[in-house]
Formats: C-alpha cells, sequence, structure tokens
C-alpha cells in the first residue's frame, strides 16, 4: 500500500512537472515570437525613417502576415499606408489607410489616417473629360473626415481642398458647355452653362460661362436674353481687367450685327410669303 501511494505521489509530481515546463516553454516562445516581431518592426522602422519607402514595404507586410497579437500590428499598419503616401502611390495609400482606420479605430493615429486618405484620393488621377468617380470620392473623403473631425485644426486646410474639388466639378460642367457650343449646338449650351451658373456661383470660371451663354442665346436668335447675361457680365466685370472689357465690347457687336441679320431674314421670309400668296392669289 505505501509502496503504491509512493508511486502515484512521483507519477503526481512528474506530471505537475511536466505542465510546469510546458508553460514556461509556451511562454518562452510567446516571447520569442514577440522579440522576433519587435526586432522586425525595428528595422523596418529604421528602413522608413532612412526614406527606404519602397524597400520597406515587403518588411511591413511580412510583420502584417506574422505578428498578430504582438503589439506591433498597429504601427506597421500605419507605417505601410505611410510609405505608399510619401511614395505618391495614392491608390495604395488611400487603401492603406482605410485599412487601418477600419482595423484601428481607437488609434492616436486614425484622425490622420483619415485626412491622408481624403489627401490621397485628391491626388488619385483627375482628366476633365474622363469620369468624375474620383473626385466624388475625395469629396466624400473630406466630408467624412470633418464629420468626424468637426473641431480639427486642419479644417482650413479640408475647406481649401475642398474647395478645389468643387472647382474641378465646375470645370467639366463648363468644358461640356463649351463643346456643345462649338459643336452648334446652343440649346445644348445653354443647358450646361445654365446649371454651371446656378450651381457654381464662385467658379473662376464664371466670367467666362456668362459670355459664353450670351453667344449661345445669340446663335438662337434670342437678343434679349443674350443681352441680360452679357449685362451681368458687365456688372461682375472689374474695372481694371482688360481683356474682360474687350470681350464685353466683342460681343457686344456679335449680338448687334446677328440681330440686324435676323431682322433682314425676317423682312426677306416676310417678302418671300408676300410674294407666294400674290402668285396663289393670281392662280385663284
Amino acid at each position: 500500500m505505501m509502496k503504491f501511494a509512493k508511486t502515484t505521489l512521483l507519477a503526481n509530481l512528474f506530471v505537475s512537472m511536466a505542465f510546469l515546463a510546458g508553460c514556461a516553454s509556451d511562454d518562452a516562445g510567446k516571447k520569442n515570437h514577440t522579440e522576433f516581431c519587435r526586432a522586425k518592426y525595428e528595422k523596418a522602422e529604421a528602413m522608413f525613417k532612412d526614406g527606404k519607402y519602397g524597400r520597406v514595404q515587403d518588411k511591413l507586410e511580412d510583420i502584417l502576415s506574422l505578428c498578430a497579437g504582438t503589439g506591433y500590428m498597429e504601427q506597421s499598419q500605419f507605417l505601410l499606408a505611410e510609405s505608399y503616401f510619401n511614395l505618391e502611390e495614392w491608390i495604395e495609400a488611400r487603401g492603406e489607410y482605410g485599412s487601418f482606420i477600419v482595423n484601428f479605430p481607437g488609434s492616436p493615429f486614425v484622425e490622420t489616417a483619415e485626412f491622408r486618405k481624403a489627401i490621397s484620393s485628391f491626388n488619385m488621377e483627375f482628366r476633365v473629360s474622363r469620369d468624375d468617380a474620383n473626385t466624388t470620392i475625395a469629396m466624400k473623403d473630406f466630408e467624412r473626415y470633418l464629420s468626424n473631425y468637426p473641431d480639427s485644426p486642419l479644417r482650413d486646410s479640408v475647406n481649401y481642398y475642398y474647395g478645389l474639388l468643387v472647382e474641378r466639378m465646375a470645370e467639366k460642367e463648363f468644358q461640356t458647355g463649351r463643346l456643345y457650343l462649338r459643336m452648334d449646338k446652343p440649346q445644348a449650351a445653354v443647358i450646361y452653362f445654365k446649371e454651371f451658373l446656378e450651381t457654381y456661383k464662385n467658379s473662376a470660371r464664371r466670367k467666362e460661362a456668362l459670355f459664353m451663354i450670351s453667344q449661345a442665346y445669340t446663335d438662337l436668335d434670342q437678343f434679349e436674353a443674350a443681352r441680360a447675361y452679357l449685362e451681368e457680365a458687365k456688372q461682375e466685370l472689374a474695372a481694371d481687367d482688360s481683356d474682360g472689357q474687350k470681350m464685353l465690347e466683342k460681343t457686344e457687336k456679335k449680338i448687334a450685327k446677328a440681330e440686324v441679320k435676323f431682322e433682314k431674314r425676317l423682312k426677306k421670309d416676310s417678302e418671300k410669303k408676300r410674294i407666294q400668296k400674290e402668285e396663289k392669289e393670281m392662280l385663284n
């Protein structure tokens, strides 16, 4: 009996020691893994500080793949976004900042990430002749930033960039109206220029649009409307705007000349109708 008890005690002791040894091994493994990730992060961080933004990306991607739960994910994700930002690879930068915001919403870097995400959107390719989807995306990013951080010290910068985005939208509308005018489609040009003038009241293109809608109405023989928009352009011209004054005089002459031609055409058409009527009466 004593022998059995002794054997049992030794067995229990062995199991306990094995368990403790296993725990110690697990702790050591975790510690070694954390140290491994810390070393990788410190190396990547040093490369980033040295401006090696392209080379550091693979290092940071490795950390994101291997180091979950070690505390180095947040910094690595942010540095990866920053590396793309510094390389002006705007689509990739926006994507990485977006991932960072989703994965680490409580991070002290999240406000910076949201702002730089919007800046990245702003810098994505834009051409007036193409779809304005990138401009719309950028506007939404800046709107979201201001909604989340209404008291941000960067508010003036956001408003500046947003104003440039609005001007992009205005330019697209303006160029469409001008294209229709050049294609000799004055009615379509009027529609676009009217929309432009109502929507983008502070656009740098406003003066040109007023002259062009006046031209479009002239082409439609609607001289009263043409003069009304020309008068609006006149009211907005600065006294020292010599180019604007020349354009004003040129447009006034065009309207007057077109009106004379229109009156002659009306008179000619009226005379033609009179003759046709007389000939018809003679036949009867």
